[in-house]
């Protein structure tokens, strides 16, 4: 069983932060052996989403009204860490991001961008493949949009 929080980023606590922060880089970083600048400047304008078991953090995504990141709201930094990978959280922690987007936003369509060997989970959820694979921080990706 997991706890799903969302809170912007001034409602985030020091630990909070530095477990978010942690787990991106373990997963991004170290876990997909991809050396890229994490801290972007976005985290401030964005809705994290933080799921919690027995009080660890386990998955996470960030949030974005429209004209943040692209012209439409969208969701990033999705992951879930690896040991928890098998008790499929990551459908639990889009659906709580659809729902913020809803809830904050009053939005309902979704553009993200996605690594492309995640192109079925993502469907799965309602996103389509829209335009081309292209390569971002050396990872295949595709952009795909939820109506």
């Amino acid at each position: 069983m997991i706890t799903i929080i969302t809170k912007t980023f001034q409602e985030l606590s020091t630990q909070e932060l530095y477990a978010l922060l942690q787990l991106r880089s373990e997963v991004f970083v170290v876990e997909q052996n991809c050396v890229y600048q994490d801290i972007d400047g976005k985290d401030e304008k964005a809705l994290h989403v933080l799921a919690y078991k027995e009080g660890q953090l386990v998955a996470y995504t960030r949030v974005f009204k429209p004209g943040i990141y692209f012209k439409e709201a969208s969701i990033g930094r999705v992951l879930v860490a690896e040991k928890q990978r098998k008790h499929k959280y990551g459908y639990a922690i889009m659906e709580s991001s659809i729902e913020a987007i809803k809830n904050y936003y009053n939005e309902k369509t979704i553009k993200i961008s996605a690594q492309t060997y995640l192109r079925k989970f993502y469907n799965n959820l309602g996103f389509v493949a829209i335009g081309e694979e292209y390569l971002e921080d050396g990872i295949p990706h595709i952009e795909m949009l939820k109506n």
